[in-house]
């Protein structure tokens, strides 16, 4: 497989890995958006959030947990961060491998359009 994520994950491509765990795995963006800009993603490959099945409620919400413990554990989870998922071109995804941005440390807003 031709897949990023699933290269760092399996070590292939080197990344600065600040979580991992049995199903999640979570790094540091390499184009960061913001003071703090982690990837978090689950080690089986899912290319879009379309391809999602009935039995991966429980990897979402562990992906969503993971966030939510970083930002935590980083000290801006009181002051807010961000948390997004993109879907396919339209969406903004550039690699298929579902994937949740955590950006923090810094004031968001939403841009014009």
């Amino acid at each position: 497989m031709d897949c990023l994520f699933c290269k760092i994950i399996n070590r292939e491509i080197p990344a600065e890995i600040v979580f991992e765990d049995d199903q999640v795995l979570a790094f540091e963006d390499i184009n960061p958006q913001a003071p703090t800009h982690l990837l978090v993603i689950p080690k089986r490959h899912i290319a879009t959030l379309n391809d999602l099945g009935e039995g991966d409620d429980a990897l979402v919400g562990r992906l969503t947990g993971t966030a939510a413990r970083l930002a935590r554990e980083r000290g801006f989870a009181e002051e807010g961060y961000r948390v997004v998922m993109n879907c396919n071109d339209h969406g903004g995804q550039t690699v298929y491998h579902i994937h949740m941005h955590l950006m923090g440390g810094r004031r968001f807003t939403w841009p014009a359009g």
